[in-house]
Order: structure tokens, then C-alpha cells, then sequence
């Protein structure tokens, strides 16, 4: 979770993991020991190593101790559930839902699920929850009659979707996570479809785009560059096959200026190359 800044459904309300990571030591390339950050918060002078370890998928230092903020888990949760909306109107319900006061705590939509499902998620104490289940079903009322579903159905659909159930990806398949703003995920997604033959679902409001394509010779990349590309964001391939992940671009490729500076920052930790060569960028 730390080293690849993993985040699940919770991050359109709570932020990222690297949000709640506030300590890590870690060994780097050339053997040295590092602690940076600490146990409590404002904990950190100079380089905020904390930050640039959480996504660096151990390209940069060996994580051996890690130190996350933690909050109370919920009470209790339910979901309002609407049925029937295309990809553009599910974005619009999910943008007014998280611009609320009713602290939606995950959005998504699932287009190919009994003709398109858009969740929305409610947390906290459960006389809180049945409140603004109602207020939030009343403010929404101009897309459509939401059905709310309790806690254990609530629970059941956002592990699914938290692990990419929706997808129902095989071996054979390539799995992509796309990153854009909310508003352009549903022409994302229809370019991807209109060039490959793709399953994919929505989350944090549309912006998160998984995709499930066939594996082949080049996991789609080309579409689904170009897709990036139109819209804006960036698409990273998660899981392929190892020969296809060895012929093409696993992470967006960068702007030469950045590549650089990446280049600088990853001699700086490991000048010998030892951590997870080529796990990014080839030759790095």
C-alpha cells in the first residue's frame, strides 16, 4: 500500500494513502539508513522523503517500517443505488453527490451491470446515515428514484469494487487503471471502446477509469494512449502478462524534463541500480 500509494474508493472523501502516511524508514541504494517523518503530524523539516517513498514502488529505498495516521472506522453504512444512467448523466449524478454536504464517502458507476448501476456510499453513526441517505436520495431526486441498500449489501458491493470485481479480468487480460478528471472519464471511455474490445467501470466519481482488455501483443496501449492523450490524465498498466509488460510503456511516459529529473533522483538513492531495475521506466 505504502510503496505503490495504493488507494480504494475511500480516497474521493479521505485522500490518498500517501495523505495518511505520515513516517517511514527505509534503506537505500547505497546501504544507508533513513528515517523520515515521524508519529505525530507537522512532523517534517527539510525533504519530505515521507511523500516521494509512497508511489515509488521501492525504485527509490527498501521500506522496512512505515507509519500511517489512523481514524475510527464507521458505525455503520448504505449505499444509494441508481439504475439505468449512461456514463455522461452518472458522472453528472456522482459530481452533484460529491459536491453535497452529505459527505459521500465513494462514488461509482458500473456500465455494464443490470443495464448501468451508480453507487454512492454514506458512513458513519446509523441514526447520521439514515438521515442524510434521505436528504441525499431527495437532492438527487433529477437523476432518478435511488434504492438504498443496508450496510451488509453496501459492504458486499464496495469490497467488489475495491477489487476489481466488476472487471472479472482473467489471466489472459490485460488490466489498465486510467487517471482523469471525473468530467472527461466517460469520452475516455468511449474511445477506448470505440478501438478495443474493452470492460471497465468507474470509481472516485469518474475519475478512475478500470479497464479490461485482451492481453494480445500490446494490451491495447495505442488506444489506449491515444484515449489519455485526447482527454487528459494518464493510464497505467497493472497487470499483463510478462512478455507483453516487457514490450511496452508500463507507466505513462513522462516529458523529457521529467525524465531527467526522475533520472537524477533515482541515482541519488541508488546509484549502483539495485532496487527494482527497469520496475518504472526501462534503464532506470
Amino acid at each position: 500500500v505504502a510503496a505503490s500509494n495504493l488507494s480504494g474508493p475511500r480516497r474521493v472523501q479521505a485522500g490518498a494513502a500517501r495523505d495518511a502516511l505520515i513516517g517511514v524508514r527505509l534503506v537505500n541504494g547505497r546501504g544507508e539508513a533513513i528515517k523520515s517523518g515521524g508519529r505525530v503530524m507537522k512532523n517534517v523539516t527539510g525533504y519530505d522523503l515521507v511523500k516521494l517513498m509512497a508511489g515509488a514502488y521501492g525504485t527509490l529505498g527498501v521500506l522496512s517500517e512505515v507509519t500511517f495516521k489512523v481514524l475510527p472506522a464507521p458505525e455503520t453504512e448504505a449505499s444509494l443505488v441508481f439504475g439505468g444512467l449512461d456514463a455522461r448523466a452518472a458522472a453528472a449524478c456522482m459530481a452533484a453527490a460529491l459536491g453535497s454536504p452529505w459527505e459521500v464517502t465513494g462514488a461509482a458507476h458500473l456500465p455494464d451491470a443490470d443495464g448501468g448501476l451508480t453507487l454512492l456510499r454514506l458512513e458513519g453513526f446509523a441514526q447520521q446515515v439514515t438521515y442524510r441517505s434521505g436528504a441525499l436520495s431527495a437532492a438527487l431526486a433529477d437523476h432518478g428514484v435511488a434504492n438504498i441498500v443496508d450496510a451488509g449489501e453496501s459492504r458486499r458491493l464496495w469490497a467488489e469494487i475495491a477489487e476489481l470485481g466488476p472487471l472479472d479480468a482473467d489471466e489472459g487480460e490485460a488490466v489498465w487503471r486510467i487517471s482523469t478528471t471525473p468530467t472527461a472519464g466517460p469520452d475516455v471511455a468511449r474511445t477506448i471502446r470505440e478501438g478495443a474490445e474493452a470492460r471497465l467501470y468507474f470509481d472516485w466519481g469518474g475519475g478512475l477509469v478500470w479497464v479490461a482488455v485482451p492481453a494480445g501483443e500490446d494490451a491495447a496501449e495505442p488506444v489506449i494512449r491515444r484515449a489519455v492523450a485526447a482527454s487528459g490524465g494518464h493510464a497505467t498498466l497493472m497487470r499483463a502478462p510478462d512478455g507483453v509488460r516487457n514490450r511496452i510503456e508500463v507507466f505513462e511516459p513522462q516529458p523529457d524534463p521529467v525524465m531527467a529529473l526522475t533520472r537524477q533522483i533515482k541515482q541519488s538513492f541508488d546509484p549502483d541500480g539495485v532496487l527494482n531495475p527497469g520496475r518504472i521506466y526501462a534503464g532506470l
